[in-house]
């Protein structure tokens, strides 16, 4: 019997899995930098688990970026993929592209215990959508939704290059001195692993301090470590996320629940939890009391994309 493959390719990381029994086995993680298209680095898992080409039944990728037509190009990286090409060359009867915050999103039907912390306490309407964002390569947005017992939709957008929002004269401030560096401010400009670097430089050019860090990780370990301007920058971009979260919630609906993912929350997700987050999440006016009951979930799990990917291959292979 042939194999089921799984992937969930992200800007910096490709991470693949067989899909066995419901389950993920067997799961590597390639850097995108190494490889110069997905069918390598596919064909060097292959090479890993001893499965030769023409060993895969069917495959699905969820990939960073709209999916129309035959060929996708990535958004934060250099691959490019063709449909035709990619299953006559590693001989593949089936390809399924996702957006990788579609499978985020159904990834979130597979938590376990232990893999996610209460943010803002409520209780989630089931017949409504919830909603899925995270700063991470990109600013990732999804929504997802119940159709019935055990099986889902997810809802593919490209929520993270709205406008970034701003709520007050600081953060109109912000805007205006990013504005002035590269134009048009959407919200992953900043809610991002390089937006926190501009966030940062931002915030200390409206000060007139000299910029000492250069990397997210640089300004993230200074704010675990007490610095006061790094502790600002992690703070403001909490709010901005709040708002953004906020404004996608009343744009779906969302009262199904929020899920914070990706990878730059949980680094320093002490700091998240005790932020002006919730504040600013509910931060809408007339429309404030819209939030009160709508939870929200800072999620840990560290394969909930490849497991949303199993579960849309799952759901379209039963259908």
């Amino acid at each position: 019997m042939k194999d089921l493959l799984v992937g969930d390719i992200g800007g910096t990381n490709a991470r693949f899995a067989l899909w066995r029994g419901n389950q993920l086995h067997e799961v590597k993680v390639f850097a995108t930098a190494d490889y110069t298209s997905p069918e390598q680095a596919i064909e060097a898992y292959l090479d890993d688990q001893g499965i030769a080409r023409g060993g895969l039944s069917a495959v699905c990728l969820a990939v960073a970026g709209p999916v129309d037509g035959d060929e996708f190009r990535f958004t934060n990286s250099h691959w490019r993929l063709s449909r035709s090409a990619f299953c006559k060359t590693l001989q593949v009867e089936q390809l399924l592209l996702i957006n990788d915050f579609s499978a985020m999103a159904l990834g979130m039907t597979r938590l376990q215990p232990g893999e996610f912390r209460e943010v803002c306490p409520g209780q989630a309407d089931p017949v409504r959508p919830a909603l899925v964002i995270g700063p991470g390569t990109g600013l990732g947005v999804g929504s997802l939704l119940r159709l019935g017992e055990q099986r889902w939709q997810a809802l593919p957008g490209e929520g993270g290059h709205v406008d970034l929002p701003v709520g007050n004269a600081r953060e109109a401030a912000i805007h205006q001195q990013i504005h002035q560096q590269i134009g048009h401010v959407s919200a992953e400009t900043v809610l991002s692993g390089g937006g926190l670097v501009r966030l940062y430089q931002a915030l200390c050019a409206l000060d007139g301090d000299t910029p000492r860090h250069k990397t997210p990780a640089q300004i993230t370990d200074a704010a675990l470590n007490g610095e006061p301007r790094a502790l600002a920058v992690v703070e403001q971009f909490c709010r901005f996320l709040g708002r953004v979260a906020g404004n996608n919630v009343l744009t779906l609906g969302a009262r199904g629940g929020v899920y914070i993912v990706g990878g730059v929350i949980p680094r320093f997700a002490e700091l998240f939890l005790r932020s002006g987050f919730a504040a600013s999440f509910a931060d809408k006016g007339c429309m404030s009391g819209y939030f009160a009951g709508v939870p929200v979930w800072l999620v840990t799990a560290e394969f909930s994309g490849l497991l949303g990917a199993g579960v849309a291959l799952q759901q379209a292979l039963d259908h």
